[in-house]
């Protein structure tokens, strides 16, 4: 019979109900999260709000943070396939809002930069949304703002690399 190391993550007989039961209410609260978000789209207060759907915001936010990229840096940075960036985009460019120079080592790529219009136009949402976020946790204390933020950050890595693990091993058997 195997022995179980002192420092094991398992939980034992005695811990399990309690463990299960904290991961059943954590799931609760991220589905119920899911859905506040979809419903609010997080989108914002004032005019700003809903203006632009959440994989625009997340792609142009990238790229102002990030600066201009190739669209396979765009899409691997953001955990997302190539060609739905390529959609994405299409959508922006035939507005004439983004610039869309040619790579300087291959000609038929593309290095995806913001435009100054499309960049008023994302800190117009982000200062919409960064109201909301005020609002929501409001008289919440600054280390409750940090702490939540960097446990979000942190889930939501994780669940990338889960998710991205997952996508690796491909479709289960």
């Amino acid at each position: 019979m195997p022995s179980t190391p002192a420092n094991s993550d398992l939980p034992t007989a005695a811990e399990a109900p309690a463990e299960a039961g904290l991961l059943d209410s954590l799931q609760h609260q991220v589905a119920v999260f899911a859905r506040r978000a979809e419903q609010t789209r997080l989108g914002g207060v004032g005019q700003a709000r809903n203006s632009m759907d959440r994989a625009a915001y997340l792609l142009l936010n990238r790229l102002d943070l990030e600066g201009p990229m190739g669209v396979k840096a765009l899409a691997c940075g953001m955990g997302i396939y190539s060609s739905t960036v390529t959609r994405q985009v299409a959508q922006h460019v035939n507005r004439g809002l983004d610039k869309r120079p040619s790579h300087p080592l291959d000609a038929r790529g593309l290095v995806l930069a913001l435009s100054p219009r499309r960049l008023a136009r994302l800190e117009e949402v982000r200062s919409s949304r960064r109201e909301l976020m005020a609002r929501v946790t409001d008289g919440w204390t600054e280390d409750e703002r940090v702490s939540f933020t960097s446990l979000l950050t942190r889930f939501n890595g994780s669940l990338s690399e889960l998710m991205g693990a997952a996508s690796e091993a491909g479709p289960a058997s």
